[in-house]
């Protein structure tokens, strides 16, 4: 694997050289740098001390992310701690910015990219969103040599690395996996209603239908756009199963068929359960929906179960979970990766900062608070409960597929126009035209012909 190198280079040899050959201009250049040595000494003489540069001499490190409700917020200031503890002399500012699963943080991020202004490092999802945007536009640094000096290679997961890498390079250093397709349940309303946890869409559907003829209009919990979104990925996978979920992303299935129709359609059932205010609500709103009786079900990726012990909820009792029903033994993943930019003003500070990232202390800080398991092998598992002891077992058994929304599966490009025609559905409801739209999404931007 291609290691990459900073080059040192910063002057043209052959100048160098006619320099040599150039005695008269040797003893130019050389009078000159005398005397802007000696006015410069003068003048730092005369400065009083507060005249120096702000802040110089003084190390620190700008890191920009969209962790900061519910436990991904504890789960930060967690693994800050252990940076602090670690690299006293560097003050770590959490540059992050709330709102939209990171729809509002990469809104700003993209803008200071532009300016020039990048942060020393930044939350990113491996997988398209990474490599088909950031490293697309020359704005990463491979980090191949963190990997060798810390041998990471030989604890992060062997199907994780294509989706950071290209041409040979890495390009960021994932923290976590978290798992997309769970359906969170309240524990207390099954048993109420002597309710099976669904195994299949049908299952569930009949589940909900009763939920509702006994009074529970809405037995689903839906939240703002991009849950729907994330819902809709599930179903897919559910419907689909995960060979032609899979097919979805690679060409290999193709966005005009009756299976994708029949997902759309099982898609649009599931919306039929849910709140008519979802379009108000955060993600937090619809899962506390859950574990406060309101509703009985919710699909989200397992950084609800960190919010839920933020809220001091006992699992098993308050709040039960399953694979979104139809996709048992298919783990639908995403990670939360760091980069480090071309540019960074404090470049020292943020391979720091990669390094506790990526390493085991660091990652048994943060995982256990926010609600992820660690991309590395070695986790302590004791830091970890129930729900997480759980993930890890399945991630290492089950078939593993990448998320659409969290940024694994599609390029923003793709990912945008699916966004866009999903807006128009959640209005219309009209599976045919909704189908239309999202293959004219792949022609566009995906690898449909």
């Amino acid at each position: 694997m291609a290691i990459y190198q900073k080059s040192t280079s910063q002057f043209p040899v052959s100048k160098l050289n006619n320099m040599k050959k150039n005695p008269i201009l040797n003893h130019l250049i050389w009078k000159t740098s005398i005397g802007f040595v000696l006015v410069s000494l003068l003048l730092s003489a005369c400065l009083p001390a507060s005249a120096s540069p702000e802040g110089a001499g003084k190390r620190k490190v700008e890191v920009f992310s969209w962790w900061t409700g519910g436990g991904e917020a504890a789960g930060l200031d967690a693994m800050i701690k252990v940076f602090n503890q670690k690299y006293p002399d560097i003050e770590f500012i959490n540059a992050a910015v709330a709102g939209g699963a990171g729809i509002n943080a990469r809104a700003v991020l993209a803008t200071r990219l532009q300016a020039g202004d990048p942060p020393d490092s930044w939350q990113g999802h491996a997988g398209q969103e990474l490599i088909g945007t950031y490293v697309k536009a020359n704005q990463l640094e491979p980090l191949n040599f963190l990997y060798e000096k810390n041998h990471w290679l030989d604890v992060m997961p062997k199907n994780l690395i294509p989706l950071i890498s290209q041409d040979g390079f890495i390009y960021s250093v994932p923290v976590n996996i978290h798992r997309a397709n769970v359906l969170w349940f309240n524990p207390n309303i099954l048993k109420q209603y002597n309710l099976p946890v669904p195994a299949t869409l049908d299952e569930w559907f009949n589940d909900m239908d009763i939920l509702q003829a006994n009074g529970m209009q809405y037995p689903l919990a839906l939240g703002e756009h991009w849950t729907a979104m994330h819902l809709m990925e599930t179903i897919l996978l559910s419907s689909l199963g995960p060979d032609k979920y899979t097919g979805l992303w690679n060409g290999k299935t193709d966005w005009n068929s009756p299976d994708v129709k029949r997902a759309l359609q099982a898609y649009a059932k599931c919306l039929t359960y849910a709140n008519n205010d979802a379009s108000t609500l955060t993600w937090q709103d619809a899962s506390q929906l859950v574990v406060n009786g309101d509703a009985a079900f919710n699909v989200m990726g397992d950084w609800a179960e960190g919010y839920f012990k933020e809220l001091h909820k006992e699992p098993k009792i308050d709040f039960g979970w399953t694979p979104v029903p139809g996709s048992e033994g298919v783990f639908q993943f995403l990670s939360d990766s760091l980069v480090l930019p071309i540019g960074a003003k404090h470049r020292e500070e943020a391979i720091a900062w990669l390094t506790l990232a990526g390493s085991k202390e660091g990652q048994d800080a943060f995982n256990p608070v926010k609600g992820s398991i660690p991309a590395r092998s070695d986790g302590d598992r004791l830091l970890y409960d129930d729900y997480l002891q759980s993930a890890m077992d399945d991630w290492t058994q089950d078939i593993i597929v990448g998320s659409l929304y969290h940024g694994v599966v599609a390029n923003d490009s793709w990912k945008t126009e699916i966004s866009t025609a999903l807006g128009v559905f959640l209005t219309d409801n009209d599976v045919d035209k909704f189908q239309t739209s999202l293959i004219g999404a792949c022609r566009r931007f995906g690898p449909c012909k």
